[in-house]
């Protein structure tokens, strides 16, 4: 039974890729654009360093948090509107960053921003609406998903370029203008969906689901601190995180409107998948995002490179193998299946970090670079795009927003993990009176392998996605067209 509400008008599967695409690209700049940009930043700012780490922070617990719920809301009140809606508060909120004279008011930008966390799996689903075919949708899906980890590395240039020759506002109004961009090719290119009968949102788990992911978020964001973390603050949040879930979870039990039935979370679509997500990006986020550029930009114990060579030699060539390799695995794991790709993709990423505790004592420039390329291939161009794929192809027919937010929720979760746990591995094993020694960076990489082991283990409890798989679905077509043959021999 078709799920879906459309406006009927023509969709033409090219011009909604390209609305779609471009609107991830909006959401993407916000994400990474800005990184080269953060010293300047401070400098016009006169802020320090931590002030604005923390804008990022907001934003990507921003992000985080409307992602849980927005997908859901789309399936209520339309998809359309809801990526519309999403996409011209981005463009508010780049506003907002670009006129900013404080760090505050800064912070408020980056916040609204972050109202565009889920535009990526909301433009999964809107695509999964009008691409049932699994081997098509999963190319599709690997074209747009594949941005999600870097524009090939313009991004990041781009954004040190516009903000050394022409301050760190240019940025934000070159970020406006894309989503400007993209909030209209998103209202008049793509057709509205939802779901039949989703008339209600259950706005009090939405609280209660907001409260005690936010919690947990902020916990692990001061946990990164390490040795200057509030760890009194730190489990104050854990308990305020854990009571709000169990109240989440007896609302939903009786809702007639639920945003999560609990059944749903029951179920090991659910879980397997939520846990395999936390745990890939919580053994990989941090190694690529900030072990490997530290490494390489260490003058005792890593390589003394400049930041901008650092980007160049790791997270560029990073990006431009995942975007790469992106479609490739959409349609690999359509055609060969879901969970068997993304465990190929997650013994790559493994076997690719090993490569990197080589690199270190190697001081070679040449296998950095190598296992740059293979970590973009295998996490950011395999792994990253089925987690993705699978949040749409296992969420329930009824109600096929709630399983991407939690998801988009679990990348964000993993990340921050991420940084807490690898660092704190680092910092523990460093030598305090030997900073030449890499004996750190080693041991927070091999805890990441281990991590990623356990990601292994779980992918293994995914349950297969038999509609979008193509070999699968054309098994079930087989057997149903059988039957009536068999009924009457």
């Amino acid at each position: 039974m078709n799920v879906s509400l459309t406006d009927h008008r023509p969709a033409r599967v090219g011009v909604l890729v390209t609305a779609l695409l471009t609107a991830c690209i909006a959401f993407q700049l916000n994400a990474s654009m800005l990184s080269p940009a953060l010293k300047s930043i401070e400098d016009s700012l006169g802020a320090s360093s931590a002030e604005i780490g923390l804008t990022q922070t907001a934003f990507f617990t921003s992000a985080a948090l409307f992602s849980l719920f927005l997908p859901r809301l789309g399936d209520v009140i339309g998809r359309r509107k809801v990526l519309v809606g999403m996409l011209a508060l981005m463009a508010v909120g780049c506003v907002i960053a670009a006129l900013a004279t404080s760090v505050p008011m800064l912070f408020a930008g980056r916040i609204v921003q972050g109202f565009s966390g889920p535009v990526v799996p909301l433009c999964l689903i809107m695509l999964r609406q009008e691409v049932t075919e699994p081997k098509r949708y999963g190319t599709l899906l690997g074209v747009i998903t594949a941005v999600n980890g870097g524009i090939a590395g313009v991004d990041s240039l781009a954004g040190g370029f516009l903000a050394d020759e022409h301050g760190f506002q240019s940025v934000f109004w070159v970020m406006a203008v894309v989503a400007v961009l993209a909030a209209a090719l998103a209202a008049f290119m793509t057709p509205e969906s939802k779901v039949p009968g989703a008339d209600r949102m259950d706005w009090p788990g939405v609280g209660l689901l907001v409260v005690s992911v936010g919690s947990l978020l902020v916990a692990l964001n001061e946990a990164g601190k390490l040795g200057a973390a509030n760890w009194g603050l730190i489990a104050v949040l854990a308990v305020v995180s854990a009571a709000a879930f169990a109240l989440f979870w007896r609302t939903e039990g009786r809702s007639a409107h639920p945003l999560v039935a609990t059944h749903h979370l029951r179920r090991r679509s659910t879980w397997a998948t939520l846990l395999t997500t936390t745990l890939t990006m919580t053994g990989v986020f941090a190694v690529m995002n900030g072990l490997i550029p530290a490494f390489a930009q260490d003058a005792d114990a890593g390589l003394g490179m400049g930041a901008e060579g650092s980007a160049w030699w790791t997270l560029t060539p990073y990006a431009l193998a995942g975007l790469a390799m992106g479609p490739v695995a959409g349609r690999l794991a359509a055609t060969y299946g879901y969970g068997r790709v993304l465990r190929i993709g997650l013994v790559g990423s493994a076997v690719s970090v090993v490569l990197m505790i080589l690199t270190i004592p190697a001081h070679s420039k040449a296998l950095l670079l190598v296992a740059s390329l293979l970590v973009g291939i295998t996490y950011a161009g395999v792994a990253n795009i089925v987690l993705n794929g699978l949040g749409i192809v296992l969420s329930p027919r009824e109600n096929p927003g709630f399983l991407p937010g939690l998801n988009a929720g679990a990348f964000n979760l993993g990340a921050g993990l991420s940084f807490a746990v690898l660092y704190a591995v680092k910092t523990a094993v460093q030598p305090a009176d030997d900073a030449a020694s890499a004996t750190g960076y080693t041991a927070g990489m091999i805890a990441g392998v281990v991590i990623l082991a356990a990601a292994l283990a779980t992918s293994f409890l995914i349950p297969k996605p038999v509609a979008a798989e193509a070999a699968a679905s054309a098994a079930v077509d087989a057997t149903a067209a059988e039957a009536p043959v068999r009924a009457h021999g």
